[in-house]
């Protein structure tokens, strides 16, 4: 594929990740349960988390699209590939959660999308043990923001329950894939960045 090409169809993802329309695994809804009965203030908890949850995984898109742009391994590419399909299920059920709790997306997410796009190329561009140590990382600090918001959530909601959770195994899981498939563990600071860069983007998605 030339670059042209490669720059039309990352276009073509990213305008599909935006909008909401990009197709993941098709596995199943994790919160069939149904919705039980929601304070507003419960409600508005819930809205805001997947408001947030659904930035994350916009970021998380672009992450593994920009690593398997520059990435030389055929395996790891895939590997990277099949892992960003997966976080697509995540982005599925995070707007139709958010939707249901008629809470809209933060509106930037356009920003998220592209600066970690940038990050995952100029990672990737390390090496594919870099590469995968930066994948590895990200996932272990998605979980405990996951774990944060399994904490905070009304315990009467159980569908956005089922949903986090499932994303949590899910994170897990990729982050002992890039572990096992030779990750370098990243330096202290870097680790330091990315939890800061994270904290920055949940604080503003959660209202805006």
């Amino acid at each position: 594929m030339s670059l042209i090409d490669n720059f039309i169809n990352e276009c073509d993802i990213a305008l599909k990740t935006l909008s909401y329309k990009k197709s993941g695994t098709g596995r199943s809804y994790p919160g069939e349960k149904g919705t039980e009965s929601l304070s507003k203030k419960e409600k508005n908890l819930s809205a805001q988390l997947m408001r947030v949850n659904l930035a994350g995984e916009v970021a998380a898109q672009a992450l593994y699209r920009g690593q398997a742009m520059v990435c030389r391994d055929p395996e790891i590419k895939e590997h990277l590939i099949q892992a960003g399909e997966e976080e697509t299920d995540h982005l599925i059920w995070c707007k139709k959660r958010l939707k249901d709790l008629n809470g809209k997306p933060s509106i930037f997410n356009p920003i998220w999308y592209a600066g970690s796009f940038t990050i995952g190329a100029i990672f990737g561009s390390f090496g594919e043990k870099t590469s995968l140590g930066f994948v590895e990382e990200t996932e272990k600090q998605v979980v405990k923001h996951l774990e944060k918001h399994l904490d905070q959530i009304s315990k009467n909601d159980q569908e956005t329950i089922d949903i986090l959770k499932t994303m949590r195994a899910d994170e897990d899981e990729h982050a002992k894939e890039a572990s096992a498939s030779g990750a370098e563990s990243l330096p202290t600071p870097t680790k330091k960045i990315m939890s800061f860069t994270a904290k920055v983007m949940t604080a503003s998605s959660a209202y805006i």
